[in-house]
């Protein structure tokens, strides 16, 4: 190796710029990790899925033909993902009631991949650093 023929310090030299390559990279990660993480936030969650317009959601989190005892209509709006995170931990979903609001999250942790929402879910579910 040519390092070990010209002695320490072109081996120093060498350790310097690597490390020097290393912290830039660093340095442009953390801004887009950041706004990504922020992205994610924004994102939205229909529910239900708009394929499924028109379905009720039982307290357990299916879907069922309007109109069923028990089961809750659609929100008039998707939730941003914010308040999804915010109700997953014990909060409720904007303009509904507390059961509402648990039919919904059960709805949304039962939503698959090809599910309107489900990249946007998943996300939450990432660990953040």
């Amino acid at each position: 190796m040519a390092d070990e023929n010209q002695g320490p310090q072109a081996s120093r030299r060498r350790a310097l710029m690597l490390g020097a390559a290393g912290a830039s990279a660093i340095v442009s990660i953390r801004p887009a990790l950041a706004q990504t993480s922020a992205s994610v936030m924004h994102c939205e969650i229909p529910v239900p899925d708009p394929g499924r317009a028109g379905s009720y959601i039982a307290a357990d989190g299916q879907l069922v033909p309007a109109g069923t005892p028990g089961a809750f209509p659609p929100p008039a709006a998707p939730f941003k993902a914010e308040d999804v995170k915010r109700a997953m931990a014990g909060g409720t979903l904007p303009g509904a009631d507390y059961e509402s609001s648990r039919a919904y999250t059960n709805y949304i942790r039962r939503l698959q991949s090809g599910t309107s929402g489900f990249t946007c879910f998943a996300s939450l579910q990432m660990p953040r650093g």
